[in-house]
């Protein structure tokens, strides 16, 4: 059990790389294919917006938060916008079948914004005192 004793302690950064990776893939997937995104989102949104530029916006939005999730920069914050963007999502959507994973993806999201940084973070290494 030694082993698990010390692996242990990577166990925050996993889960912070896993939500960041999603993010991130899921960002580029809207870029790369965003009429096979259209279909989540709303027929009608704020601000004139169409269905393609919000899903653009979206795509870039989902990048940035899993770039630094992946990173490990400003975390804490990251992993907070996350939450909330989720939480939308899946009011949005109601429940089915996508919004079942991104309950799962919600909660990795909210473990990593209740841990905040972790050993592997950019935060550790930007901002603890020498």
């Amino acid at each position: 059990m030694k082993f698990f004793d010390k692996t242990k302690l990577y166990a925050p950064s996993v889960v912070r790389l896993g939500v960041g990776v999603v993010f991130f893939l899921i960002g580029l997937d809207q870029l790369l294919k965003p009429t096979l995104w259209a279909s989540y989102f709303p027929q009608t949104l704020p601000f004139g917006l169409s269905v393609a530029q919000a899903v653009l916006a979206n795509g870039i939005f989902d990048i940035v938060i899993g770039a630094l999730l992946l990173l490990g920069l400003i975390t804490r914050i990251a992993s907070a916008i996350a939450v909330l963007h989720l939480l939308g999502v899946i009011y949005t959507l109601g429940y089915n079948d996508i919004s079942i994973r991104d309950i799962g993806i919600l909660l990795g999201a909210l473990s990593v914004f209740l841990h905040g940084s972790d050993k592997l973070c950019l935060d550790k290494k930007l901002w603890s005192k020498q």
